[in-house]
Parts: structure tokens; C-alpha cells; sequence
């Protein structure tokens, strides 16, 4: 059985260490330092995938992981490191894309942004299938490098109301007329409400309706049923139920929003993000600023509170409507004005249709920024906080921002927005004269 030294982690949170043939080998749930007998489950060319069969010798960060599922449920791969060594991880895997990929190095970086590290997921995909043999109903998320359902009982990273909650839905699904007709629940929670979005093959006849409202009596939840597409979803029970919203204290707004809708997974760090996004920007009374990739307002609002004009531009129209009808809400509609816009497609024309920006927030999906970013001309703006869920695409795009349209890059950090998983959220500065 091949031995190794662990040298570093990969971007998935996976132990890097070499083969006697000096072919990489990455390997689950080993960390920098340890020395460890593996066995490979898949081999490649230029690298193998490979699982511990021993720790000789295990790491100072290593820890005993909290929940009981890790190993073999796939919504987390670090538990079983420190925390605080988790964001130190994190911090090098964007440097070193920032450094690999778009050869640019930050002026500083910054601390790392930090919340709780358990009961933080505020929105979740929960698995559902039905497996006769391990007793009916799973409910939960998928294994590790498998289709199937992880058996878990409870969940250290979902707020314990619906980690209690897991068991319980197996008894309800598992009732149902119809039990493989509901494939997932989309959890979606508020500041004061709670959602629970259950995708129906079927429709459900009057007594499994009765058996959701009951449900949702017993558990203080909202019951939303999704017969179709994302537009296909409506509130079953309790019908006066009061909207989703979540707010930042800090800004003074509550954003209202649908189970459906994008909103940031870790309340918690999304304030935190906001604050530093406001600082890194300054926003200021009479400024002209551009939040591109919008949504319904999640950066907008604060701009707009801070006393500058914002732009926000999104490609999801519900989501530009949820925008404006926020900024309203919050005595915000006279400086922000909201509009629907392909932003994957801009070229130099389109985005200079928009106008002259002072200053631009960027907040794109993983695929990033690149035709934005590319479409920025002479009157591009001076300043531009760039958030981003994606190490790599932000490299791509800070390499035509710094080599390609004359800005510096500030600073860059993280926040740990998923922890215990190798998701690296950030956020970078980027200057010109």
C-alpha cells in the first residue's frame, strides 16, 4: 500500500502529495503534513484520486469532526480541520489563483471575514429518494462521489430547527400517497420565517395536502409546493403567512424576497460582506455607481443609503422587479433605478449606454465578469469592488483589469461564507488613476 507526506490542499479541500511515479495525488480528507497509507480509486494520466487507509502521523489541525456523517455525506469536506486553519486554506487558494491564473498580486490582504462556523446554511437543496431498504424515506444531501442520498438523522451546518426537522420529514414523505414524487425540498429561511419548497412529480391529492398543513402547523414552517419550474411555485399552507425577508441592521433595510430568489446562504456573512463592501467602495452623495449582477438589491440598498445614486443591473427580471419594489420599501427609489440587462452579453456599446459610473460593484455568478469587465472603456469608472464565489474567474478578470485596462489591485481577501466545505468566497479592490 503506497505511504505519502501530505504537502498542501487543493482548491476541493483535498491532501496534494506525490507518487513514486511523481504523479499528483489527491486525496480525501488528508491534510499539509501528515503522513498517511492511500489507496487510489481512480487513476489518470497525470494524477490519481485516492482515500486514507492509515494516518501514520496525523496533523496539529486536525480535529474530530462534529457531525455524525462526515465521510460519507457530501455537503461537507473539512471538517475534520480547524477552523481558523480552514480560512487560512482558503486565503491560499486565492492567492494562488490570483497569482497562477491572472499573474497579479494584491497590495493587501485583507483579514478574513469570519461568522459561526455551524447552523449558519439558511438556504439548502435537500435530497429526497426513497431506498425500501434503509427503511424507506432519505431525506439529506448527496454522498460523497455518488448519486445516492447520505443516511443522516441530523445536520451540524443547517440551523438546528431543521436539523431537527430531518426525521420527521421522512415520515411525511414516506406517508404520502405518491413518496417518489417528491425528488427535493428547497429550504429557504428569513429572519422570521421559514420555507420549506417540496418538488411534486405528482400532484397530491386532499389528504396529502392536509398531512403538509399539519406539517407545517406542527413545525411553525411555511409549505410551498413546486409542480414545475422555478415560476410554477405557490404557498399552500398557512395562507396568510407573512413574506420571506432578511435585513441588515447595520444599513437600516430589510430586503423582502421569495423562496425562489438568490439570496447569500450565511446571513451572518453576508452582513459582515456588506460592511466591508461599503468601506472598500465609500459611496458618496452625488456619486453615480453601478451594481452590476445586482439581484434583488443586496448591495444596491446600502449604496443607495450611503447617499449616492446606484444603477443595478441583473438579468433575471423578477429579481430586478424584487429590487425595485425593495428600494421603494426602504425609501430608496429616488436614488436607485433598476433594469434588465443580459450582462454575460455587454460589449463596449451596451455598457456605455448605461452611462458614466463614478464607481462599480461587481457580484457575479461563478462564471464571473469577463464581458463586463472586457466592455470597460476610456470613461471606465475609478474604482471597482469586485465579489466574487469563484477564484479562478476572478483571476481571469483581474488579469484584463490590472493587464489589460490599467488598474491596480488594492486588495484582496476572503470570506468564509460556506465553512467546513472548500468554497472560497472574496472580495477584491481594484483602483486606477
Amino acid at each position: 500500500m503506497p505511504i505519502a507526506r501530505i504537502e498542501s490542499l487543493d482548491s476541493q479541500g483535498r491532501g496534494v502529495a506525490r507518487s513514486a511515479e511523481g504523479k499528483a495525488v489527491f486525496v480525501d480528507g488528508a491534510l499539509p503534513g501528515e503522513t498517511i497509507d492511500y489507496s487510489v480509486y481512480r487513476r489518470k494520466k497525470n494524477f490519481e484520486q485516492a482515500q486514507i487507509s492509515r494516518i501514520v502521523e496525523a496533523s496539529g489541525q486536525r480535529v474530530t469532526p462534529r457531525c455524525a456523517a462526515f465521510g460519507r455525506c457530501g455537503g461537507c469536506s473539512m471538517q475534520h480541520l480547524d477552523a481558523t486553519a480552514q480560512a487560512a486554506v482558503k486565503q491560499r487558494v486565492l492567492e494562488d489563483a490570483l497569482e497562477k491564473l491572472g499573474r497579479v498580486t494584491p497590495e493587501i490582504l485583507y483579514p478574513t471575514i469570519i461568522g459561526p462556523a455551524w447552523r449558519y446554511r439558511f438556504r439548502a437543496r435537500i435530497s429526497v429518494r426513497v431506498v425500501s431498504k434503509k427503511g424507506g424515506v432519505l431525506v439529506g444531501f448527496h454522498e460523497r462521489r455518488s448519486s445516492y442520498i447520505a443516511d443522516m438523522t441530523a445536520c451540524e451546518v443547517l440551523p438546528k430547527h431543521i436539523s431537527d426537522m430531518l426525521v420527521p420529514l421522512r415520515q411525511l414523505i414516506a406517508g404520502l400517497a405518491a413518496p417518489a414524487s417528491v425528488p427535493q425540498i428547497e429550504l429557504s429561511i428569513g429572519d422570521t420565517e421559514t420555507v420549506l419548497v417540496f418538488r411534486n412529480l405528482e400532484a397530491f391529492g386532499p389528504a396529502d395536502e392536509q398531512r403538509f398543513r399539519d406539517f407545517a402547523d406542527t413545525h411553525n414552517i411555511q409549505v410551498w409546493l413546486q409542480p414545475g419550474g422555478l415560476d410554477s411555485i405557490y404557498l399552500l399552507h398557512p395562507l396568510d403567512a407573512p413574506a420571506l425577508s432578511y435585513s441588515a441592521p447595520e444599513f437600516g433595510i430589510d430586503y423582502a424576497f421569495r423562496p425562489n430568489d438568490f439570496t447569500q446562504v450565511n446571513v451572518d456573512i453576508n452582513r459582515l460582506l456588506l460592511r466591508r463592501a461599503m468601506q472598500l467602495l465609500d459611496p458618496q452623495p452625488g456619486e453615480r455607481i453601478g451594481d452590476m449582477f445586482c439581484g434583488l438589491g443586496n448591495f444596491s440598498l446600502p449604496i443607495a443609503r450611503r447617499g449616492a445614486q446606484v444603477i443595478g443591473v441583473e438579468g433575471s427580471a423578477a429579481l430586478v422587479d424584487r429590487a425595485a419594489a425593495n428600494a421603494a420599501a426602504n425609501g430608496l427609489a429616488e436614488r436607485s433605478a433598476f433594469y434588465v440587462a443580459n450582462l454575460f452579453d455587454a460589449t463596449e456599446d451596451s455598457f456605455a449606454a448605461l452611462g458614466h459610473f463614478d464607481k462599480l460593484l461587481l457580484d457575479p455568478p461563478r462564471e464571473g465578469a469577463l464581458a463586463v469587465v472586457s466592455a470597460l472603456g476610456a470613461d471606465a469608472p475609478r474604482r471597482i469592488v469586485y465579489v466574487s464565489c469563484s477564484p479562478a474567474t476572478l483571476a481571469r478578470d483581474a488579469a484584463v483589469l490590472v493587464h489589460d485596462k490599467g488598474y491596480r489591485l488594492k486588495g484582496a481577501g476572503i470570506a468564509n461564507m460556506f465553512p467546513h466545505t472548500s468554497h472560497v468566497e472574496s472580495i477584491a479592490l481594484f483602483e486606477r488613476d
